[in-house]
């Protein structure tokens, strides 16, 4: 790989879309490299990495806010902020898991229900319609 790359072949490397990379520049997540008088932009290839980590923290459930802050502690090798940071993230996710669960839990009652078939009303519309214990109006996932 070549040590500097214009955007389509930093979008291509990194597997994202040109516009992801200018998002991700206006959020202050890429730094936006000098532009030569007629020429194009060049990216460093580390900025290939940090794409990679920007989507995997992503996929991990990390906000772009969040993201920047993790961004920033790696430049100053902060591993205590990083791991308060992941150890927030991890509760909210088991937070989300059990608030989930609970829907699940609703859901296959009211299919349950359904499959008796001994109602002359759908239940699951009935619940939905009248509220249903375990159901909430409030997103809690």
């Amino acid at each position: 790989m070549k040590r500097h790359l214009t955007i389509g072949k930093l979008a291509r490397a990194a597997e994202v879309n040109i516009e992801t990379i200018r998002y991700y520049q206006r959020c202050g997540l890429i730094a936006i490299p000098l532009k030569p008088l007629g020429g194009q932009r060049h990216y460093p290839v580390s900025a290939v990495q940090r794409l990679q980590f920007i989507k995997r923290a992503q996929a991990l459930g990390f906000t772009l806010a969040e993201i920047g802050n993790l961004l920033s502690l790696d430049e100053v090798s902060n591993c205590h902020e990083g791991r308060e940071l992941a150890i927030q993230k991890l509760a909210l996710v088991k937070q989300k898991i059990a608030g989930l669960k609970g829907i699940e839990l609703a859901l296959e009652d009211l299919v349950q229900q359904c499959e008796k078939g001994q109602q002359a009303c759908c239940p699951i519309i009935t619940q939905m319609t009248h509220g249903a214990a375990g159901l909430s109006t409030q997103s809690d996932a």
